[in-house]
């Protein structure tokens, strides 16, 4: 029987396309895509779902998430970052079967939905690492994921692997998963950060990159004493390394870039190295601010994610859009980073580092209907002369009342559906 199409009706739409509309309209949803925007669409022999007192506005991405790490929230607290890794998450990682880093990953993903993410990008893990993708497919996020590369370093022997048969694995989950159900899913190579990888395997996971046209999401440049470590042994900066490797010939995508000198930056900009501010996890762990502003300004493309769990201790979008302001206007000013600056990052920046902007990122013909549904008229977000101010410094989590990806629901009146919730609580809750 062929599916009805959708209308949702008299919906507030932040559209966040190239001029920026906000506008009072219905929307026309077929096969998963955005077919019309316009004022009292005909809904004959259609399926109609009432938006009145709802803002909506397209799918959160979040470009740096770790899945596997949700287990161990409020278990490692006040470290910096190098002993944080060393001391509770590597080991945490080593311990982790297949059972339990499914649940973290619905745990993660479950957090997710309920608060208006629909696309991830997720550095993933070094064992398992198919588990993820398979939690991924069911649940209905959309995702950009990978098998974590790390082959030294001072973690456990259990999670450092042989360099050969790590990029062995990574290769058959690559065919395995990218471009999975119609693109949703989608993989990228990810050595964890230079001080865990050899320089062979840096270098081949670089010519596997190019060879493969694949992205490569790591870590880079977060705390001052990896900075040391890292030019300790090369000899040369965090980022000079990428493009000294060869992976500035590639789709590169960073997570943090706090501790950037002028040539970083210059790197940063001339090769349209995707930097994935996490400033959370980078306030808790101690590592600094990264200097967003300055970014910006160059024409550098800026997006927003969590991080992990243990470093940040929630997986909301509202905390980083928050946070993500406000530190700057501490730093540089009132008018350094503006609301509808940073809805961008949280929106169709981050569907542009992970080169999606063609798919998502806005409401505008042609685009998936990832779409969040948040209340509108609440006592601590009204009145909202600006629509922006009120969705980064007043709206939280719990506004988000439903979501879509590629057109269908997977959360409705605030309940998973692609997700048992109630039995993931029983399996994880002391």
């Amino acid at each position: 029987m062929k599916k009805k199409s959708l209308v949702v009706k008299n919906g507030l739409l932040v559209t966040v396309n190239p001029q920026m509309e906000i506008l009072k309209a219905d929307l026309l949803i077929e096969n998963g895509r955005i077919v019309s925007i316009a004022p009292d669409i005909d809904s004959t022999n259609r399926d109609v779902f009432y938006a009145d007192d709802l803002i909506v506005v397209p799918g959160f991405v979040q470009t740096h998430v770790h899945l596997a790490q949700t287990l161990f929230r409020n278990s490692a607290e006040d470290l910096p970052l190098l002993d944080w890794l060393e001391q509770k998450i590597w080991p945490g990682e080593a311990s982790l079967t297949p059972e339990t880093l499914r649940l973290s990953a619905l745990l993660s993903i479950g957090e997710f939905f309920k608060g208006g993410t629909t696309t991830i990008q997720d550095i993933g893990i070094v064992k398992n690492a198919h588990v993820l993708f398979e939690t991924i497919a069911e649940t209905g996020i959309r995702a950009v994921s990978s098998k974590m590369l790390m082959d030294s370093g001072d973690g456990p022997q259990i999670i450092i692997e042989d360099t050969d048969q790590a990029l062995t694995e990574s290769l058959e989950l690559l065919q395995r998963w990218h471009g999975y159900d119609n693109g949703r899913i989608n993989y990228a190579l990810a050595p964890r950060f230079v001080l865990s990888c050899s320089n062979q395997l840096l270098k081949e996971t670089a010519e596997l990159a190019k060879k493969y046209h694949l992205a490569v999401h790591t870590h880079a440049s977060e705390n001052k004493k990896e900075i040391e470590l890292v030019k300790k042994r090369f000899g040369m900066s965090n980022i000079q390394v990428f493009e000294y490797l060869g992976f500035t010939e590639v789709s590169l995508r960073l997570a943090h870039c706090v501790w950037t000198d002028e040539a970083d930056r210059q790197i940063l900009q001339k090769y349209d190295i995707k930097v994935l501010h996490c400033p959370s996890a980078n306030l808790k762990l101690g590592s600094g601010i990264a200097p967003i502003p300055d970014y910006l300004q160059r024409g550098i493309n800026v997006s927003l994610g969590a991080d992990g769990a243990p470093c940040n201790n929630n997986l909301s979008i509202f905390m980083e859009m928050r946070l993500a302001a406000l530190i700057q206007k501490a730093l540089h000013g009132p008018q350094s980073m503006t609301a509808e600056t940073v809805f961008k990052l949280a929106t169709i920046d981050g569907a542009r580092a992970l080169g999606l902007d063609q798919e998502i990122g806005s409401i505008e013909i042609g685009k998936k209907a990832d779409l969040v549904f948040l209340k509108r008229n609440q006592v601590h977000s009204i009145p909202d002369e600006n629509i922006y101010a009120k969705l980064i410094f007043s709206a939280r989590e719990t506004d988000v009342q439903h979501v879509m990806v590629d057109g269908q629901w997977v959360l409705k009146d605030r309940q998973l559906l692609t997700i048992d919730e109630n039995e993931i609580i029983d399996k994880i809750k002391l």
